[in-house]
């Protein structure tokens, strides 16, 4: 039963059971109303005509009796006649009778009869015809009155006066049984004729309606994504009705219209996959053509490209193109690519009269050659995005050539992935770029070219060990230009660069192919001499000294100015077969050439020797007496924000005082880090500042400085935790920063040490970013926070467009990475304003305070007071 009920439900949700149940119910309401109505009407009919006969007999009866009366008969013949008319009709009347009046009896004397009913006393007294029905019998009442005629036999009455009233009752017939027997098999007959009627045309209907359904599924089951949408078209198809024609019309152009904003699934798909691309790994960096090719390969799955171009602009009115191309073009077709290329510069408002300088092109798969392209071909299947202005990277257009760039939507999301890979190539090819510069300007100065002090001290290790193993000499030269503070002050930084740059090349020129240079700082030089003896090294000095005593150069102000130097040689290994005791035998000697009138060249004698090494030990004392009595002190030097001034943040700096004397870093720290006391001393300064901290309330950020030999301590991280937390410092506000310059000879310390301090709250610092070659190692391997720029850099990126440059990559690539940048030997407010405009975020130097003993509130801003020390 429940199974029954449940098809059934199932056929009404169906548009075939809908119309045949539908049809069946109304039919059988018109057919049982029609029926109903018909039967009401023929009953009806059929007693009218019942009651019409019977009044029809009565009147009959009526007037065979009055015409008796009127003819004079006897009351015994009156009754004869009723009689006889009741024989007659007597298949419909039951009773005929006749009543007389008053004046009929009081005149021929009173008569048996029936008494009188109502109605036969209403027809006395009226007059007038009485007619009364029940449910299965009629009758009639007519009085007779008085003629003219009648007044002669009844003198009693009046003409117009009731003489008497004649009652005929009929029966009236029902139908019958067998009638209504009848009229229910034809009800029976007829409704079966308008079942089979209404199924019939059910079917039929069921039947359009279904070729209607199936021809509409079969357009639908051929669209598999929107490209399909143009195959979907049921205007041309007849459904069989008007009304169907009509909605499916309309559909077709909702279909046309969904088909115009409509995106695959797939091509979505890609942009999200797309967006996985801005993860930048140290592989893209490696090469970022090759990861281009890659990409290339990526799209073609979804966009059928066989193409990708990139334009850079590189100078002022000059660009280089570089095409990707999936498979291996022609020749033909890479002229007509390339003077399209051509074309497309001088016809853009933004780049018209630019110069492209060269067009470099790529080979994705080189296994597959490409089809011939036309020039309608690369027209027409080209979908490009050109800027006005370079965006990173110098990036001003990108393009990609493929045959659905025909296609409006294909075209319009094209255009969109194409403003994605935009800022992805550009991207990609900044970092590639200022990775290269960092490699090279990591172990080379930027002014000079020559190496930096950072690789000076790797190669004079190399040379130590190289001339222990093969038994050999060498030696060291330390070089001090004399004088040479008085040329930058009198004719500026930008004039004393190009001294030195001019100093380099003389440099060149005096020394052999496989002798090394380096700029150990500002005005300072080193040079390594392998294979040397003293003698040998003296004659280099000679020629340096000649060269530059015939060296002249042309002033700002029309004359010629001249400088000399200082040399300090050592020789290894008869002045120490150490790097650190070759470099302070050199120094040593350097000054002694100063302090002997300048322009001179000292090689110590054993006298000389014993007394910079007595030097040393008297420093090394002075260290140990300073951490045992409690002279380590801790100096603030604020850091302000570049844009707003406010002073956030202070650098913790490590000073010894000596009585009224405060002795700085740079003249023990090296001493205390070979003595391996450094991180005791560190300790000590860090408790001073965390004590002080508490007093003062500080609740700024605080920069504390550590050389990397301290990160052997185990429990360096741990004790440090434990004194910010005794002294209510939260490790957020503070940051560990450790020194480019400073050699790391196991990074996977390193990196351990780092982990520690960020799994306890600390944040982590690189100082001197971009003093040595480890400034990528660093960003790439360590989760770095803040990088604090090379002061070098930013003196004199005011003067010098290298340094400039590399400050711009070091700021792009730091942004990329989410670091935020802090601007050393900021000595001066244009310098403060540039590094603000380049976007740098912190700046520090002596134009933002001097170090002092005191911390400073965190709402002061560079300008007050204070801050001109």
């Amino acid at each position: 039963m429940i199974g029954m009920y449940r098809k059934a439900l199932e056929l009404l949700n169906t548009l075939r059971g809908y119309v045949f149940v539908a049809t069946i119910g109304i039919a059988s309401m018109v057919f049982l109303g029609a029926t109903f109505a018909s039967s009401l009407l023929y009953e009806k009919l059929f007693a009218e005509i019942t009651q019409e006969t019977a009044r029809e007999i009565s009147r009959h009866n009526f007037n065979v009796l009055s015409q008796s009366l009127g003819g004079g008969a006897s009351h015994q013949q009156i009754l004869a006649a009723a009689a006889a008319s009741k024989l007659a009709f007597s298949s419909s009347i039951d009773k005929l009778d006749v009543y007389r009046s008053i004046n009929v009896d009081n005149l021929y004397g009173r008569v048996q009869s029936a008494p009188a009913s109502r109605d036969v006393l209403q027809a006395m007294a009226s007059g007038k015809e009485i007619v009364t029905q029940t449910k299965d019998h009629v009758r009639f009442a007519y009085p007779v009155k008085a003629k003219q005629s009648c007044l002669g036999c009844h003198v009693n009455s009046r003409e117009g006066e009731v003489l008497g009233v004649i009652t005929s009752q009929h029966r009236l017939e029902a139908v019958t049984p067998r009638v209504r027997i009848y009229y229910v098999g034809l009800f029976l007959l007829l409704g079966s004729l308008v079942l089979l009627t209404t199924a019939a045309i059910t079917a039929f209907a069921g039947r359009r309606i279904q070729r209607s359904t199936d021809l509409f599924r079969n357009k639908v089951e051929l669209i598999h994504s929107v490209k399909d949408f143009g195959q979907f078209d049921v205007r041309s198809v007849d459904f069989g009705f008007d009304e169907f024609n009509q909605t499916f019309d309309n559909v077709a152009l909702l279909v046309e219209k969904i088909r115009r904003v409509a995106v695959d699934k797939n091509v979505l798909e890609f942009e999200i996959r797309l967006l996985e691309k801005f993860i930048i790994t140290s592989n893209v960096v490696k090469d970022w053509r090759e990861f281009i090719k890659t990409l290339l390969l990526d799209i073609n799955p979804i966009i059928d490209a066989y193409a990708l171009v990139t334009i850079f602009r590189i100078e002022e009115e000059s660009y280089e193109c570089e095409v990707f191309w999936r498979h291996t073009p022609s020749d033909a077709t890479v002229q007509l690519f390339e003077e399209y290329l051509h074309k497309q510069l001088r016809d853009n408002p933004f780049l018209h009269g630019a110069t492209l300088l060269q067009i470099a092109h790529n080979i994705a798969d080189k296994d597959h050659s490409l089809h011939e392209l036309s020039t309608q071909d690369i027209e027409l299947q080209t979908k490009s995005l050109l800027l006005e202005t370079p965006r990173i990277g110098g990036i001003v257009g990108i393009g990609v050539q493929s045959t659905l760039a025909l296609d409006e939507v294909r075209s319009m999301v094209i255009g969109s992935i194409l403003t994605t890979l935009l800022n992805l190539v550009g991207s990609v090819k900044a970092i590639y770029k200022y990775t290269k510069d960092l490699e090279y300007y990591a172990t080379r100065d930027p002014l000079t070219h020559l190496y930096n002090q950072r690789m000076f001290w790797e190669l004079l290790g190399y040379e130590v060990g190289r001339a222990k193993r093969h038994h050999h000499q060498f030696a060291v030269m330390m070089l001090d230009l004399d004088n040479f503070k008085t040329i930058n002050d009198r004719f500026g930084h930008h004039f004393g660069d190009s001294f030195l740059q001019a100093f380099t090349e003389l440099l060149h020129g005096a020394v052999r192919d496989g002798d090394l240079l380096a700029r150990y700082g500002g005005d300072e030089f080193c040079v390594i001499l392998p294979e040397t003896n003293d003698t040998q090294a003296h004659t280099v000095a000679q020629r340096i000294a000649e060269l530059l005593d015939d060296f002249s150069m042309a002033t700002p102000d029309g004359n010629r100015i001249k400088a000399t130097t200082s040399i300090g040689i050592a020789i290894c290994p008869n002045h120490g077969d150490d790097p650190k005791d070759l470099f302070l035998v050199a120094d040593n000697m350097m000054y002694k050439a100063k302090k002997s009138g300048k322009n001179a060249i000292a090689i110590p004698s054993e006298d000389e020797m014993a007394e910079v090494f007595r030097k040393a030990g008297e420093k090394s004392i002075m260290i140990q007496n300073a951490l045992d009595r409690g002279k380590i002190v801790p100096f603030f030097q604020p850091i302000c924000n570049a844009a707003s001034g406010e002073i956030v943040i202070h650098e913790l700096l490590m000073r010894i005082q000596l009585g009224d004397q405060v002795v700085t870093a740079n003249d023990f720290i090296e001493e205390a880090e070979s003595m391996g006391i450094v991180h005791k001393m560190d300790y000590q300064l860090i408790e001073k500042a965390f004590i002080q901290i508490k007093e003062q309330d500080y609740q700024g950020m605080l920069f504390i400085n550590l050389s990397p030999k301290a990160l052997i301590v185990g429990e360096f991280v741990g004790r440090v935790h434990r004194l910010a937390m005794e002294s209510g410092i939260e490790p957020s506000r503070i940051v560990f920063e450790i020194t480019e310059r400073e050699t790391v000879s196991n990074l996977s310390l390193l990196e351990k040490f780092v982990l520690d301090i960020k799994l306890q709250g600390f944040s982590f610092a690189i100082d001197d970013f971009g003093s040595g070659y480890s400034s990528f190692q660093y960003i790439k391997r360590f989760p770095v926070d803040y990088i604090k720029i090379e002061g070098e850099f930013i003196r004199n990126m005011l003067q010098d467009e290298v340094y400039l440059a590399f400050i711009k990559s070091i700021v792009t690539l730091a942004k990329e990475l989410k670091i935020k940048t802090i601007a050393e030997y900021v000595e001066d407010g244009e310098i403060l304003e540039a590094v603000s405009d380049l976007g740098i975020d912190f700046a520090q130097g002596y134009h933002i305070s001097r170090p002092s003993p005191h911390l400073h509130a965190s709402s002061t801003v560079v300008g007050s007071d204070w801050a001109v020390e």
